[in-house]
């Protein structure tokens, strides 16, 4: 069940508040002058989403190592962490303020025009600078990993998490013309969608204090 949860994490970051409507300047960045070149939009897109994919599966190793320290005191860890991702779920719907996570930053780049190696790099920009704003689900996916020893187990967590994050861009930077009403209905409904993805988090916080 958790393989599943974090990969709807993944998609629920790309539909994130900061992420969604800045979405035309990152396609913008992966086509370059070339408007209609999809064979650029793919390799660009798929460089940058290796880029923030390999910073996340850095932090999941972390993350396992980290659950490995505290593996004798899993069974009251893995309450807490649970209870932290309620309180994520319940940040994202609104229903509280937790400042921190609702901090944003955005990329101030001047790059033009790239290729796969400057779009690699790109990601791992993006997943450092954007980790406030992708912070609520993020944290989940590796509260999630800590309570786990099985280091591989979080990799393949993780992956799932990029895999869920990346293929939207991959899709729009392919798709950009025809998934422009697509994104104008998520903005339309984001309140709602907002109270769907919280509702995700909540689940698996009382998943993750019931395993």
């Amino acid at each position: 069940m958790e393989y599943l949860f974090t990969f709807l994490e993944g998609i629920a970051s790309f539909i994130s508040p900061c992420i969604l409507p800045m979405l035309p300047i990152y396609i913008s960045y992966f086509l370059g002058k070339e408007e209609k070149n999809t064979k650029k939009a793919i390799i660009n897109s798929s460089g940058f989403v290796l880029g923030f994919t390999i910073i996340f599966l850095l932090l999941s190793i972390f993350a396992s190592n980290l659950g490995a320290i505290i593996s004798s005191n899993m069974k009251y860890i893995k309450i807490v962490f649970g209870i932290v991702i309620i309180l994520l779920g319940l940040n994202y719907m609104d229903l509280l303020n937790i400042k921190l996570l609702n901090k944003t930053k955005g990329i101030n780049t001047k790059i033009k025009e790239l290729n796969f190696i400057k779009s690699t790099a790109f990601g791992m920009l993006f997943s450092i600078s954007w980790t406030p704003c992708i912070g609520t689900f993020l944290s989940s996916a590796l509260l999630l990993i800590a309570s786990n020893q099985d280091m591989l187990k979080g990799i393949v967590l993780m992956l799932l998490y990029s895999i869920g994050l990346g293929i939207p861009f991959i899709l729009s930077a392919i798709f950009i013309e025809k998934l422009r009403e697509m994104f104008n209905f998520i903005k339309k409904n984001y309140v709602y969608i907002k109270r769907i993805s919280g509702i995700i988090l909540i689940i698996m916080g009382i998943y993750m204090m019931l395993s």
